[in-house]
């Protein structure tokens, strides 16, 4: 039996692979992904009870994956991270993070860690998203998904986002909302 859905978001696989191997030995659902695109999309379609996130990745950060999930998912979210300046610790502090760890830690530390935030957050599912796919910030994840995909920076994936809607005569705002549904349905198994 679980004891719980966690997602596990780190952009260094070795990381990555170790806190899953270590979580899924200490009992837990895990769901992971390298990078903040993949780590939205898997929360939208999984739900997890909680969400371990490194701070700094390419495309969204780990900052971005958990306002997306504090304001559309309601799920909550702890970081671990290499970073513990005052900059960073404040903005952990603003996004309502239930815990915050400072690599290198070791699995020892860390289940221990989840555990008590698992007991904190209680075990039921979170509840359904407060908005619609259509009325997210599309835009941002959009921009994510293109700097991602073909390693622009994020200045060179806003205005390839730009270009994209201007050739199909459509918003800026619903072009982005159809790259993420495209992203979405090749991301669903069996369905693409």
């Amino acid at each position: 039996m679980s004891k719980g859905k966690i997602l596990v978001v780190d952009d260094d696989r070795l990381v990555l692979a170790t806190l899953s191997y270590g979580l899924t030995q200490a009992g837990f659902e895990v769901i992971d992904a390298d990078n903040g695109d993949d780590a939205i999309l898997l929360a939208r379609e999984q739900r997890p009870q909680l969400a371990l996130l490194d701070i700094r990745m390419e495309g969204l950060s780990g900052f971005d994956v958990a306002a997306y999930l504090r304001d559309y998912l309601n799920t909550p979210f702890m970081f671990l991270s290499a970073f513990a300046d005052e900059e960073t610790l404040a903005k952990v502090k603003e996004l309502g993070a239930i815990a915050y760890l400072v690599k290198p830690l070791d699995l020892p530390q860390i289940v221990p860690a989840v555990e008590a935030a698992f007991s904190r957050v209680g075990r039921e599912p979170p509840p359904p998203p407060r908005t619609p796919a259509a009325e997210l910030d599309a835009i941002a994840l959009a921009v994510g998904v293109l700097m991602h995909r073909y390693s622009l920076s994020r200045q060179a994936a806003h205005e390839r986002l730009i270009k994209l809607a201007a050739q199909e005569g459509v918003t800026l705002h619903s072009q982005a909302a159809r790259l993420v549904d495209a992203v979405e349905l090749l991301a669903k198994p069996g369905e693409a």
